[in-house]
């Protein structure tokens, strides 16, 4: 992932990225709890109707600009898995990739970088439901593995530390776990 520099830079990764996660919570209709299943559903179809969302404004806002393209892989292949395999290495690779996204908006909201309201709106969006997804799997990760630490996430340059979301109930405390991301631009 490259640092977001633009609200263009910001939609042209993110529709890959929301790509790579649907593709990921697709595995999850095989899923032997019916929790995983259900979260892989919400994934697939938030994030498909937020790539049509983010395809539309490219078209109409950046037409000359090059169309969004595959970036590196966060998620490993899951077709090979199956119980409990399937779903922790899911969970364990997907809290990160919503990590990513949670800090590419934060990245867009920070910065003064956002020329539609719609986007800023839907960064605030991504953020705040992809940190609920997070905080979800964080619980079953702890409950149904006994993972007490977080998955490692990535590192973005320039990017702060996320203390704090107000208005968000803290979810399980695991040690070692970064704190909420705080809101920008709201």
């Amino acid at each position: 992932m490259h640092p977001i520099t633009s609200e263009y830079a910001y939609l042209s990764q993110m529709v890959p990225h929301h790509q790579e996660a649907i593709t990921a919570a697709r595995q999850l209709q095989r899923s032997e709890r019916a929790e995983m299943r259900r979260l892989g559903q919400a994934i697939v179809t938030t994030q498909t109707a937020e790539v049509g969302k983010m395809r539309g404004w490219l078209e109409q806002w950046y037409r000359q600009s090059p169309a969004p393209s595959a970036s590196q892989s966060t998620m490993p292949g899951l077709s090979g898995l199956s119980g409990d395999q399937l779903g922790k290495t899911f969970l364990q690779h997907m809290i990160p990739h919503h990590m990513m996204a949670i800090m590419m908006s934060q990245q867009l909201l920070r910065g003064d970088q956002v020329q539609h309201s719609e986007v800023a709106d839907f960064a605030r969006t991504v953020r705040d439901d992809q940190w609920a997804e997070v905080r979800t799997m964080r619980r079953y990760l702890l409950q149904w593995f006994g993972e007490q630490r977080m998955p490692c996430t990535p590192h973005v340059p320039g990017m702060p530390d996320m203390p704090g979301m107000p208005g968000m109930a803290p979810g399980p405390r695991i040690p070692g776990a970064p704190d909420r991301p705080t809101p920008t631009g709201t």
